[in-house]
């Protein structure tokens, strides 16, 4: 397989992750899959994290995701057999 047959995929892969990750968050239907509210919602987040607050910002967004990461996998974890 040629170089930008590889980079054209793992582009495709890394934009279809990030479209599970808009619609995870219920974005898609919070906002009727209104396009322009989300890119306008995305222009906002982009804004906030160029702004003087920014890294206070990111810190906390990264430690809710990763929160929310860390209970959807305990959620979905299968349950251990009881022992005896």
């Amino acid at each position: 397989m040629r170089e930008w047959q590889i980079k054209r995929r793992e582009r495709t892969r890394q934009l279809i992750e990030l479209g599970g990750l808009v619609a995870k968050a219920g974005l898609v239907d919070l906002t009727d899959d209104n396009r322009a509210m989300l890119y306008g919602a995305f222009l906002w987040v982009a804004d906030k994290l160029r702004s003087d607050d920014g890294a206070h910002a990111a810190a906390l967004w990264r430690k809710r995701g990763a929160r929310a990461f860390e209970s959807e996998a305990a959620a979905a974890a299968p349950l251990d057999p009881p022992r005896r």
